[in-house]
This record gives structure tokens, sequence and C-alpha cells, in this order.
């Protein structure tokens, strides 16, 4: 299996990539994210802001009950309505942001998991798995099941694909 994709939105322009997998399966045995991107588009992420210029690339039913927001960044579409974003400005002076996905970590999850395979995805997963840091913040702190205690953590968790309803 192998399936072209090129991308032509508002960051790239005739960016070729292939899809290997078959969508959701075949994950880095390290790599076992809570959410899917669908989900975490439903719930609410990166104030609505992120990737609106992108549902051709991306199955259409990410997209039927996903909050967005084209025009700005609105933290009231976020799950726990804060926001918990730093601006793509930081994540680039931070040297985290790969060129093949210029928008960051989700789009780098996005396209893994629709099956797509990249000489990144090390760094990516190793990225997702020092967030742990913060799920044991909020067990340590915060009463379980109570999801208004440590919000902004919690919607920096549901950014890397983690669900702190569950603790």
């Amino acid at each position: 299996m192998k399936i072209k994709v090129v991308v032509n939105d508002l960051m790239q322009n005739d960016h070729t990539y292939y899809i290997t997998q078959p969508i959701g399966e075949n994950f880095d045995a390290e790599f076992k994210p809570d959410l899917s991107p669908k989900e975490m588009l439903s719930m609410g992420v990166f104030g609505g802001k992120y990737m609106t210029d992108c549902r051709d690339e991306f199955p259409k039913d990410w997209y039927e009950n996903a909050k967005l927001c084209h025009e700005f960044h609105d933290p009231q579409l976020n799950y726990f309505k804060i926001n918990a974003s730093k601006p793509l400005s930081y994540w680039i002076a931070k040297g985290w942001i790969h060129p093949q996905d210029p928008r960051g970590w989700f789009q780098w999850y996005c396209r893994y998991y629709i099956g797509r395979r990249s000489d990144d995805d090390k760094r990516q997963i190793k990225r997702w798995k020092q967030m742990i840091r913060h799920i044991a913040q909020i067990k340590k702190n915060c009463p379980k099941g109570f999801i208004d205690c440590r919000r902004k953590q919690r919607q920096a968790l549901l950014h890397w694909a983690y669900d702190s309803r569950k603790f």
C-alpha cells in the first residue's frame, strides 16, 4: 500500500508524502495516544484555529463536529475553555518544527494517524512521551475525576492526544 498525497494549503504548496499504513493502525510500540485527531478536533483544541485550511488532506468526517475558527484563535472553543497554546513563532524559535510539518506536532500526528511514516517519527514520539510529567502533576494535585483542576495542563495534554478525563 502506497498512496501519494499532494498538499496545497496556506503553509505548503505541492508538498508530497506517501501513506504506507492503514489509517489508525501500525503505530510505533511506544506511541499509544488516548485520542484520535478526529476526537481531539471535536473536543476542542488549539483555539479552533489549527488546520482549518487542511480539509482536503484529511478524512472529511474529522471535520463534521470539529470546533474550528478560521479567523482567529478562540480559547472558548477549547474543551477546557482556556488558552494552553504558544504561538507558532515560539515553536519555530525552539527548533521544534520540522519542515515537512510546518504546523508542528499535531500536523505530524494527523499525518502519522492516516498512515504516513517519516524520518521525524522517533523525535515526535519522544516529545509526546515527555508530556507524561503533566499527567504526574495532575494525579498528584487533583482529586480523581475533578476535571476543573489544572485546566491549562489538561488542555495542553489534550493537544498531545492525552485524555486527562481518565485520571
